[in-house]
């Protein structure tokens, strides 16, 4: 049986659906594949030909850093094709058409969760491409208990929305039919439950979803 955290943590998707907390569409959006910088992140700036102004810096807990010309700037959340944009723009207002590189020197390591009935509960780094069905087996596999019909796949937005999937990885191994068996994005949280949920909306709030904090207690 569920214990209460997960009993809770079900119980709140299933609200979700009879409450009406759906945002945007009925498919998973178009992710994108860039590094977003977070916090604690090095970041080592230079310019080609005017080096005075090159630096490293760190992005702070509330995702921002100081660069010269640029200023205080929020960093956090930005891929460093933007950053870079922001860097010239700015900086053409001193500068004659500055030539400015970007080194990513410490990031975070992209990541997912497996929860719920699979062997090995627990938190992943992501290396390649990874699918539902790939991420589920570096998990140990299903446990006994687990059921292949419905995983819950849960993809962040952003620091309050989170997209929902149901995915039925049977279809996968009996049919081979790869629709069911999406890519794992970096932050994504799949989940193998022991019975049936309930249809749920595309989104979730993951504030009110606390659970989500702390899917590992799922596998207990």
């Amino acid at each position: 049986m569920f214990n209460r955290p997960a009993l809770f943590f079900v119980l709140t998707l299933v609200a979700f659906a009879s409450t009406g907390f759906g945002w945007v569409n009925d498919q998973f959006a178009t992710r994108e594949p860039r590094y977003h910088l977070h916090p604690g992140d090095v970041l080592h700036v230079s310019y080609r030909y005017t080096p005075e102004y090159d630096t490293t810096v760190t992005v702070q807990p509330d995702g921002y850093a100081t660069l010269p010309l640029l200023g205080e700037a929020k960093l956090g959340g930005l891929t460093l094709n933007e950053i870079h944009s922001q860097l010239v723009q700015k900086g053409s207002e001193r500068l004659n058409d500055p030539e400015i590189s970007l080194d990513l020197r410490s990031f975070e390591q992209p990541y997912y969760i497996v929860g719920g009935q699979v062997v090995r509960p627990g938190r992943f780094e992501i290396h390649g491409r990874i699918t539902a069905l790939r991420a589920v087996e570096l998990a140990g596999g299903f446990a006994a208990s687990g059921k292949e019909t419905q995983i819950l796949l849960i993809h962040p937005v952003n620091n309050v929305d989170g997209q929902t999937k149901l995915i039925d990885l049977k279809k996968v191994l009996n049919k081979h039919q790869l629709s069911e068996d999406p890519e794992i994005q970096a932050g994504d949280l799949l989940i193998v439950p022991k019975t049936r949920l309930a249809q749920i909306e595309p989104y979730v709030r993951l504030a009110n979803a606390g659970f989500y904090l702390n899917p590992l207690s799922l596998g207990r």
